[in-house]
């Protein structure tokens, strides 16, 4: 069995300082993945940059142009409050994608059992027309628009762990059932999408499965809308490649959003994907790196993901929160989107 590890180190080229979404993240992931001692049993493989015409498979050909613009400039721009964009940003968003593209490949054509990337900026929320949430090109789904396109894949399963909703990858698979992409995220949060009625439209009906959470979710909650929503609904769907946004800023010491998981909370949430994994589509799974804020939980949870894939223990040296609060109920927002996706 060979885990994939893919990076670039061009990925701290894109930075803001103060800003959330800073090369601190990265750099902070390395370090611990230096530490782990996981770069002597998996594959390494640096990323090298998506293709024009794979980002125009799912980006508009305006917006494409504006980010090109983007590197001629001597500065800083912003696309919106949130997204900022330097001359370096362009070339280091299409090695971001690209890391998930060679990544996915590999893994469909056996050259690599599974793979977990770490690369920046996020793409989860940049939709076809434009970048936004810290995000410029939808890595993950611009990987599975070339898996469609390379291998001709009839069935792709998105999952995105992410506390916020992937309102990018949504929107641009929502019409289409050869992707079905579920999504866990605290509820109200950035980007106020991701309602559990929203479950795409026409051919894509029923192919996006959104479980909204209220704030104070934990590892219990966690694992209840794993074991009781998204695994039957991907045992149902079949897929052929799973490929996840794993995002780290659901953990309990995340500065921007209000959830209670822990590492070890994660860490069970990559098995049961990878147990899916192996059970539907021969261990076909691809984890790219997307949020999370506090650099350790995200170092660590990355790190954890290599561990997941090669059957290791994980580690969890952050612990529990310091102070006890309930899990909010979620029987009715499961029973809720069991209904809605006839899964009872």
């Amino acid at each position: 069995m060979t885990t994939l590890y893919v990076t670039h180190p061009r990925c701290a080229d894109h930075d803001l300082p103060f800003h959330p979404e800073h090369a601190g993240r990265i750099r902070a992931v390395w370090k611990r993945i230096d530490e782990s001692g996981l770069l002597g049993r998996v594959q390494a493989l640096e990323a090298e940059p998506v293709d024009e015409a794979q980002i125009l498979a799912v980006h508009d050909a305006e917006y494409l142009k504006a980010l090109q613009f983007s590197a001629q400039q001597d500065r800083t721009l912003h696309l919106d409050s949130d997204t900022y964009i330097n001359p370096e940003s362009y070339e280091i968003s299409r090695l971001s994608a690209g890391g998930v593209v060679i990544a996915a490949n590999r893994v469909v054509t056996g050259a690599a059992s599974n793979a977990f990337v770490v690369t920046r900026p996020p793409g989860h929320h940049a939709v076809r027309q434009r970048g936004m949430g810290f995000c410029l090109l939808s890595n993950v789904a611009i990987a599975a628009q070339a898996m469609i396109d390379t291998h001709q894949l009839e069935r792709i399963l998105i999952v995105d762990y992410d506390v916020h909703h992937g309102n990018g990858t949504e929107a641009i698979f929502y019409d289409r059932p050869d992707v079905m992409f579920i999504s866990t995220h605290q509820y109200p949060l950035y980007p106020m999408t991701g309602a559990a009625r929203d479950t795409g439209v026409g051919k894509g009906e029923g192919f996006t499965l959104n479980l909204p959470m209220p704030k104070n979710c934990g590892d219990q909650r966690y694992l209840e809308v794993f074991e009781q929503v998204i695994i039957p609904a991907a045992r149902r769907y079949r897929p052929q490649l799973i490929l996840v946004s794993a995002g780290y800023d659901a953990h309990w010491a995340d500065p921007l959003a209000q959830m209670r998981l822990t590492l070890n909370g994660f860490a069970e949430l990559g098995r049961r994907l990878k147990m899916l994994a192996d059970e539907l589509c021969a261990g076909k799974i691809v984890f790219a790196m997307e949020g999370g804020y506090y650099v350790e939980a995200l170092a660590y949870g990355m790190v954890n993901v290599g561990h997941i894939l090669l059957g290791e223990p994980t580690i969890d040296p952050l612990g529990e929160p310091d102070d006890i609060l309930p899990e909010p109920p979620l029987e009715s927002l499961i029973k809720q989107v069991r209904q809605i996706h006839k899964l009872t």
